[in-house]
């Protein structure tokens, strides 16, 4: 739903025209092209005749349906980051495009300095295993911060709104980000997008949805930030390393040497996402 709500807002700021469910439309013009953002089932509502767009909120993994692009006319499929692409691409071939949905940069914007009275947001998205990671992750982190002084407020996903999150930003001068893998990280992406440097797990390795892998599918590596460069923050494996990063992330962070936010504005923005998919479905419609 996110990533259909902020690409009609980056289509309506460009002042691109669309319609928005309108299947008598479609199916009385079937020379236009068809995008379906949203789960496969929508594939199947109806008879498709039009050329599809199909993605960027697609199949888990192409072996849930290897033979897509024989039994629809879909004709390009977007996958939020570069490292779902690999993944998708011995399956569905050049038929697979990279798409990342632009992120509000007005409603997720800087707070004032004098709004910053917790150090750290410890935002916990880890999916699975949570009570391993519980121990061997989240914990040690708190102990960590607490003996270093650090203040600061936990999050976690799932188990929050939208409002609260971006409360929370406002208050926090860092983020630490854990999460196993991110296909875009819409949340981290909306921190940078608030000025908030981030200090983020990123073990890599194999992709581990469990109803995946180890048994159906083996993929590596992956990543959580696959949007980054040195000025969101700084990235850590596990507990191993994390105090050691922390501290140089922090000094960073006192030096003013991150500029998240002009990552976001470079790369992220609703206008500027909106116009790479209209770009896209243009090339895809001709």
């Amino acid at each position: 739903m996110r990533v259909f709500l902020n690409l009609k807002a980056g289509l309506d700021r460009l002042g691109v025209p669309y319609r928005v469910n309108d299947y008598a439309y479609a199916k009385t013009h079937q020379s236009q092209l068809a995008c379906i953002i949203g789960k496969p089932f929508v594939l199947d509502k109806v008879r498709w005749t039009n050329r599809i767009l199909f993605g960027a909120a697609v199949y888990s993994h192409p072996s849930d349906d290897p033979q897509l692009l024989e039994r629809l006319p879909v004709k390009r499929v977007l996958v939020p980051g570069p490292w779902m692409k690999t993944m998708f691409e011995p399956y569905w071939g050049p038929s697979v495009d990279v798409w990342p949905v632009g992120i509000d940069t007005d409603l997720w914007a800087p707070a004032s300095t004098a709004a910053k009275t917790t150090d750290i947001l410890l935002y916990d998205k880890v999916r699975w295993e949570h009570e391993r990671y519980e121990e061997e992750l989240i914990e040690p982190i708190r102990r960590v911060l607490r003996a270093k002084g650090v203040s600061f407020l936990e999050i976690r996903y799932g188990y929050y709104r939208e409002e609260a999150f971006n409360a929370a930003l406002a208050q926090c001068r860092a983020m630490v980000f854990l999460c196993e893998h991110e296909t875009q990280g819409i949340a981290y992406q909306q921190a940078l997008s608030c000025g908030v440097p981030i200090i983020a797990w990123d073990r890599g390795g194999a992709w581990q949805d469990p109803a995946y892998y180890p048994d159906k599918v083996v993929f590596e590596p992956v990543t959580s930030v696959p949007y980054w460069d040195d000025r969101c923050g700084l990235t850590f494996q596990g507990i191993g390393d994390f105090e050691s990063k922390l501290a140089g992330f922090w000094e960073n962070l006192q030096a003013g040497r991150f500029a998240p936010r002009d990552y976001v504005l470079e790369n992220l923005t609703l206008e500027k996402c909106a116009w790479r998919y209209a770009t896209i479905a243009a090339a895809v419609a001709s």
